[in-house]
């Protein structure tokens, strides 16, 4: 594949690109990169105190349940938005030089990943402290993820194609993140959705990375084979899509931005 190749090819124009985005983030900021472990632990901690205490789900482990669903959909949240503004942000930079423009929709996605990498002490940390069941298949948790970074990159660069003809798109996303933070078992388990909405979390592609992520993680055991197939097959579809649509468009992106 060809965008695979040259994804390789540019690599560190790619890395470059990635440390750029990383140092824009943390600029003047004194704990930097240690913000991605304390984050994740006080939002987990707030939450986990408010709804433990008002809803009492009846979740084995729930400091780590609800710390893994806030991991992956925050990295699906940031790393979607940013790709989205990608090519709108460094519209100057395009039109005046020759830059393969879905490196940097793909650094965005990259450097997303990075911050999710950060986090992960944060949760290793969760699981010795709650004493949760590690195994060396909780290890596998590498394969949601891997599958998921695939999943992003596909939507960030549909977004990316998106938003430089339909500008509204960056304000109706935004919207549409919150639906959907909601219409994802984050911080409630699936068993208390009512049956007439359980096509909600069918459609939502995030659910069968998340629930395979926490398979191997809260549970200690490596994912179902058809959890893993069928997060293959979603991200399989949404990277070929977004590709083939961004393909078709780049070359007139610099007439819009």
């Amino acid at each position: 594949m060809q965008f695979i190749k040259n994804i390789y090819k540019f690599r560190y124009l790619l890395i470059e690109l990635v440390s750029r985005d990383i140092k824009k983030k943390y600029r003047r900021s004194i704990l930097g990169v240690f913000w991605s472990l304390l984050n994740p632990i006080f939002t987990m901690l707030i939450t986990a105190m408010i709804f433990s205490h008002l809803f009492r789900f009846d979740i084995e482990n729930y400091p780590l349940y609800l710390l893994c669903g806030q991991i992956i959909f925050t990295f699906y949240n940031e790393s979607t938005r940013f790709a989205m503004l990608a090519i709108i942000e460094n519209g100057d930079l395009l039109k005046k030089v020759y830059v393969l423009k879905y490196l940097f929709p793909t650094s965005r996605v990259l450097s997303s990943c990075v911050n999710l990498l950060f986090t992960l002490p944060a949760l290793m940390l969760i699981i010795v402290v709650t004493d949760a069941n590690f195994s060396i298949a909780t290890l596998s948790f590498i394969i949601p993820l891997a599958l998921m970074l695939i999943f992003c990159l596909g939507v960030g660069l549909i977004l990316a194609t998106l938003a430089v003809y339909f500008r509204d798109m960056i304000h109706l996303y935004s919207v549409f993140l919150s639906l959907l933070s909601y219409a994802t078992p984050i911080f409630y388990p699936e068993s208390i959705v009512p049956e007439e909405y359980a096509l909600v979390l069918k459609l939502n592609p995030i659910c069968y990375f998340l629930r395979a992520f926490r398979q191997s993680v809260c549970e200690g055991i490596f994912p179902d084979f058809d959890l893993l197939l069928t997060c293959t097959a979603i991200s399989s579809v949404t990277i070929f899509f977004g590709w083939q649509l961004f393909k078709k468009y780049q070359n007139h992106f610099v007439l819009y931005i």
